[in-house]
């Protein structure tokens, strides 16, 4: 019979933390090579698009060489392109009894916020409804476009001189719940307004 001699293998602290930072090189090698070819190859597509010519598309949506050479699009202008799905659009009966419901509220307040200019606060004091606050103009501005075609009376309230947010509301109105009506109508059109004072 033979005998077989087994050796074992010892490696000290150098060794050790050696072979540990020779594996975080290569492993950061590989990475840093593949977020190169990431960055290069979403380079490629954006220029394959743009030079493809532009496929059959419907009239409400843009050719996708168009979308390439375009920039990029704030979150609300991206939002006011697309089309409501049937799901959130409420229903026939729904949308009567909220218009009925809202008629007299949004007769109340067209003249207060029926202003030419509308990135400022029409009048002061009484209920707001604020249904959001963005950092860049170009999305207050969209939001209000967006909420002036579904028939609310929105503006961009005036901003204090150190804050950085737009704040688009609808008002002023001078009961709580003709406010409060505005609000639900929001949320049945899918916002999350709050009511300020």
């Amino acid at each position: 019979m033979t005998s077989s001699t087994d050796t074992e293998i010892t490696l000290g602290t150098g060794k050790l933390l050696f072979l540990f930072f020779f594996l975080v090189g290569i492993c950061s090698l590989f990475f840093a090579l593949g977020y190169s070819l990431g960055r290069k190859s979403d380079g490629i597509t954006t220029a394959s698009a743009a030079s493809a010519p532009p496929t059959s598309a419907s009239a409400t949506k843009p050719a996708s060489g168009d979308s390439a050479q375009q920039a990029p699009m704030s979150f609300y202008k991206s939002v006011e392109q697309k089309d409501a799905s049937a799901e959130l659009t409420p229903s026939a009966a729904d949308a009567k009894s909220d218009s009925a419901a809202n008629a007299p509220a949004a007769a109340a307040s067209q003249p207060a916020t029926n202003s030419a200019e509308p990135s400022s606060t029409p009048a002061t004091g009484g209920y707001f409804v604020q249904v959001a606050a963005v950092s860049k103009q170009d999305d207050a501005e969209a939001l209000v476009d967006a909420l002036k075609k579904k028939q609310y009376l929105a503006f961009v309230a005036s901003r204090a001189p150190n804050d950085k947010l737009f704040r688009i509301q609808l008002g002023p109105f001078a009961d709580v719940k003709d406010a409060e009506a505005q609000r639900a109508r929001l949320i049945s059109d899918g916002y999350n307004p709050i009511l300020k004072k």
